[in-house]
């Protein structure tokens, strides 16, 4: 059960009450950054329902959150989450289109309850177009925006970025932004309001800068052919000799310069900004970093501006020296996962409790949000 909390002292949105319906991906990482903000997310858990293929002790997604299960198919569940949303500031959802609507709890049937509710709609699609009924993944979503097909060799098909670029930062980060912004709005007018969050949307946004050098023919509609996507021989990774690999941005004349320097290869300075000789600088530079284990470069590197680094995996990346000393990952009873981001000097946030059981608070939501109908025959109060 997570603790109560201290206003000012469990991040800015201390006092902020969210109601998560529970689904898989984007929409329970964008409410666990809510609540690692400090807002108190009640996740709407159903019988049974949608979650990660993992013991629900390790899904990292609902860390400082409070669980209740509804069944929404249920006669008397749409009015349980009608009551939490007349007492939330935000809802989350991550439904098809028209989904929430015949379940009883969409937009218009919420917001009567609570005129200054901010309902948040997480979908792949959007609410409206062409494919908003269709189903899909990150990697479609991706795809027909054009930022996947900017991803890894030109002689290999596109490298998938887990699913990280189109659900978590296309997707969760864009809804948090939203519901955030539409709840100033909301404390400034008295008015909540619908935010349509698609992953189209907010994947194709985050590739703003490339369409403007795209259009300022400074980018090749092409992979591996431009500064920023692997076709730089100083912005690119390289083998190690032990098969792991170094990357390596060096792309400002200083800190190219330095990058030479270290590997020995000053002689290829001019092969910077001539894209004639980058074929031979790669081919000394991959030879180069062939020469030695990740390891001894990485020492090679160290304490200089060449922009070098190893590439760690995931277990290695909490013990990277930089990574220890900033608390970057914490070890929460036992569960090592990243600590909570950005950083606040007055509203210090945490990893307040573990991932939320399905239906362990009920008896707490139900006290502190002033609801005793969650606790009546039908809701559910599951301690594990």
């Amino acid at each position: 059960m997570a603790t109560a909390q201290a206003p000012g002292r469990d991040g800015p949105l201390t006092g902020v009450r969210v109601v998560e319906l529970a689904g898989i991906g984007p929409g329970p990482f964008a409410a666990m950054l809510l609540a690692d903000l400090g807002a108190d997310v009640v996740r709407v858990d159903r019988p049974g329902g949608a979650a990660l293929a993992v013991d629900p002790a390790h899904d990292v997604t609902n860390r400082n959150k409070r669980s209740v299960i509804v069944d929404l198919k249920a006669q008397d569940g749409p009015a349980r989450v009608l009551d939490l949303a007349a007492r939330a500031d935000i809802l989350v959802e991550g439904y098809r289109p028209g989904v929430a609507e015949r379940l009883g709890v969409g937009p218009e049937a919420c917001r009567a309850r609570n005129p200054r509710l901010v309902y948040g709609r997480m979908t792949g699609w959007g609410q409206d177009g062409p494919l908003a009924p269709r189903a899909g993944h990150d990697i479609a979503y991706i795809a027909v925006t054009g930022t996947l097909g900017m991803i890894g060799s030109p002689e290999e098909p596109p490298a998938v970025p887990a699913n990280l670029l189109g659900d978590y930062a296309g997707g969760s980060l864009y809804l948090v932004v939203g519901v955030l912004a539409a709840l100033h709005h909301a404390r400034a007018t008295g008015s909540g309001q619908v935010v349509d969050a698609a992953i189209v949307d907010g994947t194709s946004h985050l590739a703003a800068m490339i369409h403007g050098m795209l259009a300022a023919g400074a980018w090749q509609d092409r992979r591996g052919a431009n500064l920023l996507d692997g076709g730089c021989p100083y912005y690119g990774t390289y083998e190690t000799a032990d098969g792991r690999y170094m990357a390596v941005g060096a792309l400002e004349p200083q800190f190219y310069a330095e990058f030479l320097r270290i590997l020995g290869l000053e002689e290829h300075a001019a092969a910077r900004k001539d894209i004639t000789r980058w074929g031979e600088l790669r081919e000394a530079v991959a030879a180069r970093f062939a020469s030695r284990t990740r390891d001894e470069w990485t020492a090679a590197f160290d304490g200089s501006d060449a922009c070098v680094a190893p590439v760690l995996s995931l277990r290695e990346a909490p013990r990277h020296p930089h990574l220890a000393a900033r608390g970057t990952f914490t070890d929460q009873a036992g569960l090592v996962q990243p600590a909570p981001a950005p950083r606040f000097s007055a509203t210090p946030t945490a990893v307040r409790s573990g991932p939320a059981r399905p239906g362990a608070d009920t008896a707490a939501v139900a006290r502190d949000w002033e609801l005793p109908a969650l606790l009546q025959d039908g809701a559910m109060d599951i301690r594990r």
